[in-house]
């Protein structure tokens, strides 16, 4: 499986990634392994999404990053 992940930054910004691991993504987040939230820690997990595929994992990450995508996460899910 693959997800797509959310996280809400200390800094009330978001993160949104996708891996094939959900769990040890977020350890690396964590231990401020991850260059773009090392200073932005700690977060929430707010949303996830498992995929069958990499390439819809890719897709729905590429969405959400999108202006209609923004709209999508702050209307329907966080």
């Amino acid at each position: 499986m693959y997800y797509t992940y959310i996280l809400r930054l200390s800094t009330d910004q978001f993160y949104v990634g996708y891996t094939h691991d959900l769990r040890k993504r977020i350890a690396e987040h964590k231990r401020g392994g991850v260059k773009a939230t090392k200073y932005r820690r700690p977060f929430d997990l707010v949303f996830y999404s498992a995929f069958d595929s990499v390439s819809k994992a890719r897709s729905f990450e590429k969405y959400l990053k999108s202006s209609s995508g923004k709209a999508f996460r702050n209307k329907r899910l966080v």
